[in-house]
C-alpha cells in the first residue's frame, strides 16, 4: 500500500555521529520506516524532537560503546546494555537528549506514525494517554521480531508486495499501542468506604499472616487490582500497612511494662526478635530497645 503523503518532521542536532551509506526508507499508509547505520564517537551527543510519535529500535550494535538517551539534558537515562535490542517509544513533541559512552556502530530502525491516518484505517481512536506516555529503554520480543521483518523489507532491493510491509507495520503499531494502553491505564484508587473496610480488616487481623486474596475477596476484586488500588490510595502495599499495624501493637506492649523484646516479637506475629527489631527500625526509625528507653528518659 502506498504512502499517503505523510512526511515526518524531526528537529535533530547531533555531534560526533556519522551516517554510513544512504538512508533506506519505505512508507505505507500512516507509517514511515527509516533504517540507519551510524558510527558514534565516544563524545557523541544530540537532541531530538518530532511532530509525530515514533518508535526507535536498535537492531544491531557493535563496539564497546553505547548511546544513552533521556528526557532531560545532562541526565540521560542509564540502562544495561541490551546487545542491539533497545527500544524507545517517543510521543509527539517530546524532546530527548543523548550522549555517547564509548565508540560504537549502530544499525537502527525508526518508525514514524501518522496517528490520524492510522485511526481512519483502524476505524477507532487511539487512546490519547497511550500515545502520550513515553517508554524509554525497553525491549519486547514480539515487537522486535516485527521490527526486524520491517527493516528487512525496507532494505530489500526488490520489495515484496506492498501489502506485506504495510501489514507488518500496521501490526506493530497496533501491538505497541495495546502495550501502551495497558501501561498507561491509571491506577484507580479505592473508594473511602472500600479503603476503610480493608484497613479495618488489616488492623483486626494484623497479628497473623493475611493473604492478599483475603483482602481482594472482601471487595470482590482481583488480587492485582486490589494491590494497585490500595497502593494508589495509601502510597504503600497492604503488607507494609500490616507491618505498621503490628508495630503499633508492639509499641503498646512496650509501653505497658516489663515485657521482654522476645515476648513482644512473639506476641505481635514476628518470626523472631531479630525480624521484629529489623521491621521496627524500618517503621519507627529506631530499635525497639532504644524506643522503650526514650519512654522513660
Amino acid at each position: 500500500m502506498a504512502g499517503s503523503g505523510f512526511v515526518p518532521r524531526m528537529d535533530s542536532r547531533i555531534e560526533g555521529i556519522r551516517v554510513i551509506g544512504d538512508l533506506r526508507c519505505r512508507s505505507w499508509s500512516g507509517i514511515v520506516a527509516d533504517v540507519w547505520e551510524v558510527d558514534c564517537l565516544p563524545d557523541a551527543c544530540g537532541t531530538y524532537v518530532g511532530e509525530h510519535p515514533r518508535l526507535f529500535v536498535a537492531l544491531e550494535r557493535t563496539g564497546p560503546g553505547d548511546f544513552l538517551v533521556g528526557p532531560r539534558p545532562g541526565l540521560p537515562a542509564t540502562r544495561p546494555r541490551l546487545a542491539g535490542r533497545l527500544m524507545n517509544y517517543v510521543p509527539a513533541g517530546m524532546r530527548l537528549w543523548g550522549r555517547g559512552v564509548g565508540a560504537h556502530r549502530l544499525r537502527h530502525l525508526d518508525l514514524h506514525f501518522d496517528v490520524a491516518t492510522l485511526e481512519d484505517r483502524m476505524g477507532e481512536a487511539v487512546d490519547p494517554e497511550a500515545l502520550a506516555r513515553p517508554r524509554l529503554g525497553f525491549t519486547d520480543d514480539r515487537l522486535l521480531a516485527l521490527a526486524r521483518l520491517i527493516a528487512t523489507e525496507v532494505e530489500r532491493p526488490d520489495p515484496l508486495n506492498a501489502l506485506y510491509g504495510d501489514g507488518l507495520a500496521a501490526a506493530l503499531f497496533i501491538d505497541l499501542m495495546a502495550q501502551q494502553r495497558r501501561a498507561a491505564r491509571p491506577r484507580s484508587q479505592l473508594t473511602p468506604r472500600q479503603l476503610r473496610r480493608v484497613t479495618d480488616f488489616i488492623e483486626a487481623n494484623c497479628l497473623r499472616a493475611i493473604r492478599l486474596q483475603e483482602l481482594a475477596d472482601l471487595l470482590g476484586l482481583s488480587q492485582s487490582y486490589l494491590g494497585q488500588a490500595f497502593k494508589a490510595a495509601t502510597g504503600m502495599a497492604p503488607h507494609h500497612w500490616q507491618m505498621q499495624a503490628r508495630i503499633r501493637r508492639a509499641q503498646d506492649l512496650l509501653q505497658a511494662g516489663a515485657v521482654s523484646l522476645a515476648e513482644v516479637a512473639a506476641r505481635t506475629g514476628f518470626s523472631d526478635q531479630a525480624h521484629f527489631t529489623r521491621v521496627f527500625k524500618q517503621v519507627a526509625g529506631t530499635t525497639p530497645a532504644a524506643w522503650r528507653r526514650d519512654l522513660v528518659s
